[in-house]
């Protein structure tokens, strides 16, 4: 039976992936686990035939910030649970920052929301769980709402 001592959360503060971790601290207070939560955000870069709009280094430093507060005021939420809780923040694409995370912490299990999009929806915006699941090395639980 695996023995799960650091969870990874991966968060985009809906509440799919609140209910994750919820569960995630649930499991991790009955196994003595504790837990990273993180948050990967990604900066808007636009091509169009004749150029590339990138965004310009005041809306990077604004999207960095309200990240680092908001994954703040997700530890605050949860600082009084019983379990040790820390946080991580990156730039770049969410599936690649969680399993680069996933190593770094040497994460034993990735519990991840599920938005459970299907057709059109799932398409356009992909499934950043089903990339997790598929590409990484480590036991993931996805969790849905």
């Amino acid at each position: 039976m695996a023995h799960f001592q650091h969870i990874l959360v991966p968060t985009d503060f809906t509440d799919t992936s609140e209910h994750a971790l919820d569960w995630a601290i649930e499991m991790a207070s009955c196994l003595g686990s504790s837990i990273t939560v993180m948050h990967a955000y990604e900066l808007p870069v636009v091509g169009l035939p004749d150029a590339t709009l990138v965004p310009s280094a005041e809306m990077e430093v604004r999207l960095a910030d309200a990240s680092r507060e908001a994954l703040g005021k997700t530890l605050d939420r949860h600082k009084d649970c019983g379990v040790p809780i820390d946080a991580v923040l990156r730039e770049g694409v969410a599936w690649e920052q969680i399993n680069r995370v996933a190593d770094e912490i040497d994460a034993d299990l990735v519990v991840i929301g599920t938005h459970g999009r299907r057709g059109i929806a799932r398409a356009l915006l992909g499934s950043t769980a089903e990339k997790v699941v598929r590409s990484g090395h480590h036991a993931v639980a996805t969790i849905r709402s």
